[in-house]
């Protein structure tokens, strides 16, 4: 049961009505993400308007490593509704030999050298970021640059706190793998 009201699919903000309509049938989690931000709808749009963008075209780091560090994060989150969601269809295959691994990825072998530290950050930063030391952040830095350390870094942490957002708001089902 969802810790915040969600609101009647009538009382929707045209936005939020369009996400739940978009949402296939038994994807319980994005119809109840609209009903919850009744209340803010432009918090969501705004924020899906930026992710959305930064995601799949923008920036300095590839939409492939960014989805392989989004699924990660979501298996590690234990977020069920982000682990399914596919975000770029021809990745499609690599996501779920990704999800099938749970959070050992290191068995990956179709993973570059800069995708397997881009995953061992995602896992540092949602496990065990007080660890993380300088010599870590010159590896980053070393393999990603400067730009695509930072947008790495930021893309990482908004999937770790938005998969959370929903399990703590119980807007989806948590299967915790740890």
């Amino acid at each position: 049961m969802s810790r915040i009201p969600l609101a009647e699919y009538e009382t929707l903000d045209p936005f939020l009505q369009v996400l739940h309509d978009g949402a296939a049938q038994e994807d319980w989690a994005t119809q109840r993400v609209a009903q919850a931000f009744a209340g803010q709808p432009r918090l969501l749009e705004d924020y899906l308007q930026f992710y959305y963008p930064w995601h799949k075209e923008k920036g300095v780091i590839s939409a492939r490593l960014k989805e392989l560090v989004r699924l990660h994060i979501a298996t590690l989150n234990g977020c069920k509704t982000c682990a399914s969601a596919r975000l770029t269809p021809e990745d499609v295959a690599e996501s779920e030999a990704l999800g099938a691994l749970g959070t050992d990825v290191s068995g990956l072998a179709t993973l570059s050298a800069q995708e397997q530290i881009a995953l061992e950050f995602a896992e540092r930063m949602a496990l065990d970021h007080h660890s993380i030391t300088d010599a870590d952040v010159r590896r980053w830095r070393d393999t990603f640059g400067d730009a695509g350390f930072l947008e790495l870094a930021m893309m990482t942490t908004q999937y770790i706190g938005f998969g959370r957002v929903l399990a703590v708001l119980q807007l989806e089902t948590v299967a915790c793998p740890i």
